[in-house]
């Protein structure tokens, strides 16, 4: 039986990508707006999650919501403000006003916990992604207790087969505790059951990693790959959508070792761990921890993500330990 919360977040998600796309073909990158830890936030931020929150309300009145936004940004430029509320209500054909925009908007700022039901979103996630044309994704998960029961995973740029550029794009990955993976193109409303790749010998993987350096060590990513004779090229792409790719099967392994003193917000990771865990794959951080979503707005319990398609795990782990046992950082 298909839940009330998946039909919900589909519909969110789905709508959020029509709001990002719109943004996308009008954008003026002057307009942008740029956030204390300088990523790039554009308009379509604002929307997306006004959106997704609008949506939610209307089917869940009492929901609570963990977002990346908050509307400060709204409050202090009116041209912003007009143009973030007119893409909504010409997406949604409504007429809310700014002020019930900004409303949508501060429903994200629940603090998460270990307790209770709440929903999880990043409006765009890949930020620099989406504003070079590339991979970006709509990012909705849904937490009971602490833990990520569903995941949505709306990638309005990803080939819909396997990594052919030059086919239809726009994918939807979704997952839900028990009930397996799947993807469902743009456009249609057929779910293609997924699963993560059956390869068993590291030597031919495939891994992905964040487009940016910054993001994670592009440095400790090749050494582990040399290690485990990886010998194809990463696939580097922004987002989450590097959850959907294991997830299908398109790569077995995702390393990402941020910068020290770096703590990932749960909103980066929610709806895509789910999704992998659903396709078979395994998720945990640098330490072979799972990911614990019970702390808050961030990933205070973990270091790194680590995903892969649960076949050669143990040796992607070995790995890890062994390179930074060489560079002298202590792995448990």
């Amino acid at each position: 039986m298909v839940s009330k919360e998946r039909e919900v977040a589909i519909e969110a998600v789905l709508k959020a990508c029509k709001v990002c796309q719109k943004v996308f073909n009008t954008l003026v990158k002057g307009e942008t707006v740029i956030k204390a830890d300088e990523s790039p936030v554009t308009i379509g931020d604002f929307a997306s999650q006004a959106i997704v929150s609008i949506t939610l309300k209307k089917y869940f009145p009492d929901f609570k919501l963990v977002g990346e936004e908050n509307s400060q940004a709204l409050k202090e430029s009116e041209s912003l403000r007009k143009r973030v509320t007119g893409l909504v209500n010409s997406t949604l054909e409504t007429n809310y006003s700014e002020e019930e925009i900004m409303k949508a908007i501060d429903r994200g700022t629940f603090e998460g916990g270990s307790t209770g039901n709440f929903w999880v979103i990043d409006p765009i996630d890949g930020t620099k992604g989406f504003l070079r044309g590339g991979q970006y994704a709509v990012c909705l998960g849904y937490t009971v207790n602490g833990e990520v029961t569903l995941g949505v995973l709306g990638c309005p740029n990803l080939p819909c087969n396997d990594m052919d550029e030059d086919g239809p794009k726009g994918c939807l990955f979704i997952g839900e505790k028990g009930y397996g993976a799947f993807q469902r193109n743009f456009g249609s409303e057929e779910d293609i059951p997924i699963h993560v790749s059956s390869i068993d010998d590291s030597a031919k993987a495939k891994f992905c990693e964040s487009f940016e350096a910054g993001h994670s060590s592009h440095k400790d990513s090749a050494e582990i790959a040399k290690l485990l004779n990886i010998s194809l090229p990463p696939i580097r792409i922004d987002s989450q959508c590097k959850y959907g790719i294991i997830a299908r099967g398109n790569a077995q392994v995702y390393l990402r070792f941020p910068r020290e003193g770096y703590i990932e917000n749960t909103w980066d990771h929610a709806a895509g761990s789910l999704i992998v865990k659903e396709a078979g794959g395994i998720v945990c951080d640098m330490f072979g921890k799972p990911l614990d979503f019970s702390q808050g707005r961030k990933l205070s319990n973990n270091k790194g993500v680590i995903a892969t398609n649960g076949i050669i795990h143990s040796q992607v782990m070995n790995a890890i330990k062994s390179v930074f046992k060489l560079n002298n950082v202590l792995l448990g």
